[in-house]
């Protein structure tokens, strides 16, 4: 009985995708994220910005990715979080020509065994002409565990 026990609560720690076979293919995102009882984190979007505000990798799209999923590593170690902990990502492209890059670099990221939920979204520019993407994320630090830092 303890085993059964000691099981479901740690089932409780951790995230649940699920992709529906009644939904199209889900390549790189999970339809329907399940999260455990926790603290929810929210991150604004992440552009390709150093510390100092400088543009990371003009005119270069996998150079900006990267810069942004740095980024949201950054924001998520300073909730004491990782990228497994992510369950929806919001992404903002200028061109969606570069799909596949930003599913190599995002797949680079967040955990294919469970990863999150995610919306993509074309806009014609973003706050500076130079920038290519932006990330939003949300993440939850489940109610049982000690934030990792």
């Amino acid at each position: 009985m303890g085993l059964v026990l000691a099981a479901a609560l740690q089932a409780q720690d951790t995230l649940q995708a699920i992709n529906p076979p009644e939904l199209p293919p889900a390549h790189g995102y999970s339809h329907v994220v399940v999260a455990p009882p926790g603290r929810m984190v929210s991150i604004s979007g992440q552009v390709a910005m150093d510390r100092e505000g400088r543009v990371v990798g003009e005119g270069d799209f996998r150079a900006q990715c990267v810069q942004v999923f740095e980024n949201l590593r950054i924001a998520l170690r300073s909730a004491g979080l990782d990228f497994k902990d992510v369950v929806r990502t919001d992404m903002y492209v200028t061109d969606l020509a570069h799909l596949d890059v930003l599913r190599d670099v995002r797949a680079r990221y967040l955990p294919a065994d469970a990863p999150a939920t995610s919306t993509l979204v074309k806009v014609d520019a973003l706050f500076r002409p130079e920038l290519m993407i932006e990330v939003a994320a949300e993440a939850v630090q489940p109610s049982g565990r000690k934030p990792r830092r």
